[in-house]
């Protein structure tokens, strides 16, 4: 920065960075992550406030980043900072040191509906922003029992970055914003997925953000992005997600509206969609389930399923051209789809939403918990081992049905006559490690449904004498299971099957069922 024109005066440290998104758990919490060395430059020390300054301006508490992304030069933010700072995953924003006040006062109003208002409600959401550095026009998160609530900052005093204290005044309005977009969805809020959301952004995002790149090139953009994989992996919200982050009009399908006993009508729908769309661009059109409107034509009985998939077929070729419209379809079932949908033109990318793994599985946990009120011993790492063959939506599920059970255990000091559930009682609530392993017992993972599980309860002290077959069965399988990380250090590869011989009514059976039990596998 020059110091010219303004009278000599010390140039302020700045850094020119990349936006990249949060990690689930500092999603919400007004947390950006960057570089030590950067922030060495910069002058600050971790839970210091920035400034950061997009198209728009907002101020974030920094803290170092991951290992993983050490010597990048990116900021991590979520998907609320960067609307704060209005801008998109891959732009640069300037970071900057600044200097924070204690705010006297803070009006706040909530995002999108209205809510009711008591003193109980203003104090709580005090004591939830204390520490939180704000400045005007910034939405900040407020989780309540286990649900985030956005309010926007109306009215600060002092203008500029302010920081809530125990003297602020908070007012909390009941009447929502006038027209503030802010995302309900955006790639923080999808867990295990980071491969899949790569391939959808680089065909959705950068077409619609930078069509002159394509043009360049001399090639057509993608149109037509096919998402299957089982139900609950995340495929709709994946598509929510991509449209919110890249700014594009939204219009969802879903199969079965559209279809009608009327000639003619049906396709009428689709045309109308499709010219809504083209009005709109850049915009996404997500049909879900779209094995229910475009079956394969030789197989369906019906003359109105024909009629549609034909329609679709025109809609997606279309001899002028569709404009910056791209089409994003859902299916669990991708055989069961007419094979004309499915040639390069229409849709051309198909990409596998698959079962998320141990690690997916973390993240997603810590995405459904992030607003919860969680007690010591809850151990995220443990609950993502034992849910093998859960997708996205039975985690989701889960969570949910610890709070009830978290909620059950404080229902006799609740008066449910009264208008408002006192603070104080809200405060008290949290949900313990016991709640998880009894909603786990409720809930049958959707990537095994079809395959009836069961964990027999049989332990090792259940069986007499044959300690040395025990000891190579906890060698062979349990070990393996348990401690993959000593074999791979090791470089030994674990044995891939085991054979139990002997008389019958020696035991065989139940070594195999103690053996299961042991290791926590089905």
């Amino acid at each position: 920065m020059s110091s010219s024109g303004f009278g000599v005066r010390r140039p302020v440290k700045e850094a020119i960075l990349r936006v990249a998104e949060a990690k689930p758990r500092d999603s919400g919490r007004k947390r950006v992550r960057i570089d030590i060395d950067i922030m060495k430059e910069l002058g600050v020390e971790p839970g210091d406030v920035v400034e950061i300054e997009g198209k728009k301006k907002t101020v974030a508490i920094v803290m170092p980043a991951y290992p993983e992304d050490m010597g990048l030069d990116i900021i991590r933010m979520d998907g609320i900072l960067r609307r704060n700072a209005d801008v998109n995953i891959g732009e640069k924003v300037i970071v900057r040191k600044t200097s924070v006040k204690t705010a006297t006062k803070v009006k706040l109003a909530p995002v999108s509906y209205t809510m009711t208002v008591d003193e109980g409600f203003k104090r709580y959401v005090k004591k939830k922003l204390q520490g939180v550095p704000i400045t005007e026009g910034d939405v900040v998160v407020v989780p309540v029992i286990g649900q985030a609530v956005q309010l926007q900052v109306v009215d600060a005093r002092p203008k500029g970055a302010v920081i809530v204290s125990e003297e602020t005044i908070v007012d909390v309005l009941e009447k929502p914003v006038a027209q503030s977009r802010v995302p309900k969805v955006t790639y923080e809020d999808i867990g295990g997925l980071k491969e899949v959301i790569e391939k959808v952004r680089e065909m959705v995002e950068l077409p619609l953000r930078h069509p002159e790149i394509f043009k360049r090139l001399g090639i057509e953009p993608p149109k037509g992005i096919l998402l299957y994989g089982p139900p609950g992996t995340g495929k709709t919200l994946l598509a929510k997600a991509v449209a919110n982050e890249a700014d594009a009009y939204f219009i969802s399908i879903n199969g079965p509206e559209i279809m009608s006993k009327y000639y003619g009508e049906s396709e009428q729908r689709l045309r109308e969609i499709f010219e809504e769309a083209k009005k709109n661009a850049p915009s996404i059109i997500f049909i879900d389930e779209i094995d229910a409107i475009a079956p394969k034509r030789d197989e369906v009985v019906g003359e109105v399923e024909r009629r549609v998939v034909a329609q679709l077929l025109a809609l997606m070729d279309g001899l002028e051209a569709r404009g910056n419209v791209i089409v994003i379809a859902a299916t669990n079932r991708p055989n069961a789809i007419d094979p004309a949908l499915r040639r390069p033109g229409r849709f051309d990318r198909e990409i596998e939403v698959p079962l998320p793994d141990k690690h997916g599985r973390l993240e997603i946990l810590q995405i459904h918990t992030r607003h919860m009120p969680l007690a010591e011993d809850v151990d995220l790492e443990k609950l993502a081992e034992m849910t093998k063959g859960f997708t996205g939506a039975d985690l989701a599920a889960l969570a949910r049905e610890a709070a009830m059970y978290a909620l059950r255990r404080y229902l006799p000091e609740i008066d449910l006559d009264q208008e408002s559930i006192p603070v104080e009682v809200l405060e008290k609530m949290v949900v313990t490690m016991e709640d998880f392993l009894k909603a786990l017992r409720e809930i049958t993972p959707s990537g095994l449904r079809e395959i009836q599980i069961e964990v027999p309860e049989v332990r090792w002290s259940d069986i007499g004498g044959l300690e040395d077959v025990k000891q190579e069965l906890r060698e062979v399988v349990e070990w393996p299971l348990k401690h993959p990380e000593a074999f791979t250090r090791m470089g030994i590869r674990p044995p891939r099957g085991v054979l139990l011989f002997g008389p019958p009514g020696t035991g065989k059976t139940l070594l195999a069922k103690a053996v299961a039990t042991e290791s926590g596998a089905n």
